[in-house]
């Protein structure tokens, strides 16, 4: 655990007990917990049959955990075996849904902790789906693609059996992209002799994936936080900001700072970061990054106006609107303290639980505006509905349209999380307001559905 865990209230401790001894040695997961029951202790007061029903000790505990082995041969001949996952968290709103994330740091913590946030942000777009999350240990960087096509084959060939357009939908994450997801959908489709492109979410689009989907997350993370600005009266012209990594989300959250007139400066991997005030070169980044799968050191030798800090965190930049958007508690309350310092405005999260419980105290406590992942980059799972609706109706939306549809749900998702925690006298606090606008419709649906 990065940050001691605060005490919480009386009604949900006993649940946090539970999940800790059930769940032991899992911190991510423990944190994700933590932070919704704490949100949600005030919805229990008014809503006391929740608790009568039970609701919350069953929405912490997966409807189903799936854990497999995986193995493949490699160019050389050799047996690997690495060790997949799927958690089935909840699919009383819909077919369960969410991404694959093929990295060494996979483990059960981590897939279920992402499950559990997948939760709540799926119900917050209102789109009728389950959250689930899945992947593997597998690293598919330096693997050639006859190594990785083996890799999701054999990967598919065990989960096929709990996937289905109406039953459960992955989409990629880190490590999972269109490559990846036309394999597995190859696959799939092979062995269950069914054409069902609803599957599968994150294809490519001339064969039945949809506009936006690979920009949809960087985008969503850049309106959500235009979105709060709006509440101070204020927009991104003109202001400068800070985006940690360099992949798809942080790529396009750049791109789309540029176009509504920011000034994007920084960008990072695992080695260092770029600062670059004359704002970040996204044909180059994407060139580096995308196709020569190089380090972002390399950005810095290529573009004159450009520094490469190795070993550092670009949140020591000053900056007006920061973006952690590479993995979870990358950002610490040291990290925090630097940014308020240097005057930070708004903090939107790209990425799934970037910022430590600390540091999230830190924002909150300096009225710096704060936009939790499961809010803020939800862009990503709504372009999946969007996936799944055209691929159930054999319709195409245009680029524009689709980044319409996007535009205004993210819209929708900042007004629920703003009035929720309003409802709540939490004004301004969107991690209260995420989590139980969220929770609010998975319980009464819960609720509605009976003990199940």
């Amino acid at each position: 655990m990065t940050d001691a865990l605060t005490d919480l209230p009386a009604s949900v401790a006993p649940v946090f007990e539970t999940v800790t001894a059930r769940n032991p040695h899992e911190p991510e997961f423990h944190q994700a917990v933590h932070e919704v029951l704490h949100s949600i202790a005030p919805v229990l007061d008014r809503h006391p049959e929740f608790t009568g029903a039970g609701i919350v000790p069953r929405l912490v505990e997966p409807e189903r955990q799936i854990m497999f082995r995986v193995p493949w041969v490699d160019d050389a001949g050799r047996v690997q075996v690495d060790r997949g996952y799927r958690i089935q968290f909840s699919s009383v709103l819909g077919p369960y849904k969410g991404g694959l994330r093929f990295h060494p740091s996979v483990n059960l913590s981590i897939i279920k902790f992402l499950g559990f946030e997948q939760i709540f942000k799926n119900a917050l777009t209102g789109q009728g789906i389950g959250g689930a999350k899945g992947g593997s240990d597998f690293d598919p960087h330096g693997k050639s693609d006859a190594e990785v096509m083996r890799f999701c084959q054999s990967f598919v060939s065990e989960l096929y059996r709990h996937l289905g357009e109406h039953t459960d939908v992955p989409a990629g994450d880190i490590g999972v992209g269109v490559r990846e997801i036309g394999y597995l959908f190859g696959q799939y489709r092979k062995i269950t002799n069914r054409h069902e492109s609803g599957t599968f979410t994150g294809k490519g689009v001339q064969w039945g994936g949809a506009e936006v989907r690979k920009e949809a997350t960087g985008y969503g993370v850049v309106f959500f936080a235009e979105e709060m600005l709006s509440t101070r009266g204020t927009s991104l012209e003109g202001l400068r900001v800070g985006v940690s990594g360099s992949g798809n989300v942080a790529i396009y959250a750049i791109a789309k700072a540029h176009q509504l007139g920011a000034l994007p400066v920084t960008a990072s991997d695992s080695s260092g970061y770029v600062v670059d005030d004359d704002g970040i070169d996204v044909a180059l980044l994407r060139q580096i990054k995308e196709v020569e799968r190089a380090r972002i050191a390399e950005y810095a030798a290529r573009r004159p106006s450009a520094r490469f800090v190795e070993g550092g965190r670009p949140w020591e930049v000053a900056v007006d609107v920061a973006i952690p958007a590479a993995t979870q508690n990358e950002l610490d309350e040291a990290d925090a303290r630097a940014l308020i310092g240097n005057g930070v405005r708004a903090v939107a999260e790209g990425a799934n639980m970037p910022s430590t419980p600390a540091a999230v105290a830190a924002f909150q406590a300096s009225d710096v505006l704060f936009g939790p992942g499961k809010a803020a980059n939800a862009g990503g799972v709504v372009a999946s509905a969007f996936e799944m609706s055209q691929n159930a109706s054999r319709q195409r939306w245009s680029f524009d349209e689709s980044e319409r549809k996007l535009r205004a749900i993210i819209a929708d998702i900042h007004a629920s999380a703003r009035d929720a925690a309003e409802r709540y006298d939490r004004p301004g606090d969107y991690v209260a307001g995420a989590n139980i606008a969220g929770f609010e419709r998975v319980a009464h649906a819960m609720l509605a559905q009976g003990v199940i």
